[in-house]
């Protein structure tokens, strides 16, 4: 029951602030809606005014504008929309979720370009993604296996990869045009407060999220995640510390007005920053922080040959690389065992005791009934 309502939280929060505000007839600011089926600004038509559909456009503006000025503007639009897809869907694909079905990166592409062109057409806003949303939308699918004794937490064991939540979401989308008058009614603290919840909740699952949390947690009390078994503590803080300043970075130019205009661009600088940290940290280590950029198809190919050669001779390739891995993997396993040996000496030695003190307890009681008996029979 209670999973049942963590679900739907964000409804419930919803119909009740909307609901103790309406009691309260506290004034505040509501959402504002239109109230008919409209174009935004009066006098203006469905349909913009296009130079290849309307002759007219042609002269309507300066011709340095038409050739130099919109397709600059067009080029970084295009940056920041291709930045904000793949990003968003990487995380989402990300191997932690343990999705079965495939990626399509491309037809993801593809499809969002014919829609952003119908929706130039029209003027309406463009369909982007939305990397909250999708991050929340991941979370809510997720699959947990059932805790059997108290206190166990339960294990991730996957996403329920399905369609159908999608299509219902766009669906309800489309239908809230006929509820515009109740929609009109919600305040705006509360979807402000909605929107702060949804950010904060989606940073849980999040390995940056987990190791910035790093910084402020004792080297005992650590969580035990995966990458720490891998990668030194030292290099974990160093690549957190260059996502930290890119990050810190994009967020101070994109609030400037003055700079704004650039942030695609700087998405951009933000990828040659990524294939530069190639020369400061392993392959090993991106592999295990971060996913490994793809190659290029003939250099990979050439690996796969060489690699292949490689075997046929019985050498493996990158042989110092997995022998590390090997030794490391080793030594893991190794202190795992003495930790469970450890263990198991310690549920010995606590039975041993345990033993013992039922022992001595007798002990006592015995001696307790001799003395009282004794006691007896010498009154």
């Amino acid at each position: 029951m209670r999973n049942l309502l963590s679900d739907f939280a964000v409804p419930i929060a919803i119909l009740s602030m909307t609901i103790l505000d309406f009691l309260c007839s506290v004034e505040t600011p509501k959402l504002v809606v239109p109230s008919s089926f409209m174009p935004t600004f009066e006098g203006r038509n469905w349909m913009v005014a296009h130079a290849f559909m309307f002759a007219d456009h042609v002269l309507a503006n300066p011709w340095y504008i038409d050739v130099f000025l919109a397709p600059l503007l067009a080029i970084l639009a295009t940056i920041l929309i291709f930045m904000d897809q793949q990003i968003t869907a990487v995380i989402v694909n990300r191997k932690e979720h343990k999705l079965k079905k495939g990626m399509g990166y491309h037809l993801d592409l593809l499809v969002l370009a014919f829609i952003i062109i119908i929706k130039s057409v029209f003027g309406l806003p463009w369909f982007v993604a939305a990397t909250v949303l999708s991050i929340n939308h991941i979370q809510s699918l997720t699959k947990e296996s059932q805790s059997s004794a108290p206190g166990e937490k339960p294990h991730f064991l996957g996403i329920r990869e399905q369609r159908v939540t999608a299509v219902l979401i766009a669906v309800g989308i489309g239908l809230s045009t006929l509820i515009t008058p109740v929609l009109g009614l919600i305040p705006m603290p509360v979807l402000f407060g909605v929107f702060l919840f949804m950010g904060v909740s989606s940073l849980k699952g999040l390995q940056f999220f987990d190791r910035l949390l790093l910084f402020f947690i004792p080297r005992k009390h650590q969580p035990d995640y995966v990458f720490l078994k891998y990668v030194p503590l030292r290099r974990v803080h160093m690549f957190t510390l260059v996502q930290f300043v890119s990050l810190l970075g994009l967020w101070v130019i994109k609030s400037n007005p003055t700079t704004s205009i650039s942030f695609p661009v700087m998405l951009v600088l933000i990828c040659a920053i990524r294939k530069l940290m190639e020369c400061v940290f392993s392959r090993r280590e991106l592999r295990v922080l971060d996913d490994l950029l793809p190659e290029n198809s003939d250099k990979t190919r050439r690996k796969r040959v060489v690699s292949g050669l490689f075997r046929l001779h019985g050498a493996d390739w990158d042989d110092e690389e997995a022998e590390k891995a090997k030794k490391e993997e080793a030594k893991r396993k190794e202190v795992e065992e003495q930790e469970a040996m450890l263990v198991k000496r310690g549920r010995a030695l606590t039975m041993e005791l345990d033993d013992f003190g039922k022992v001595i307890y007798n002990a006592v009681i015995n001696l307790a009934l001799f003395h009282q008996l004794l006691s007896q029979r010498v009154t």
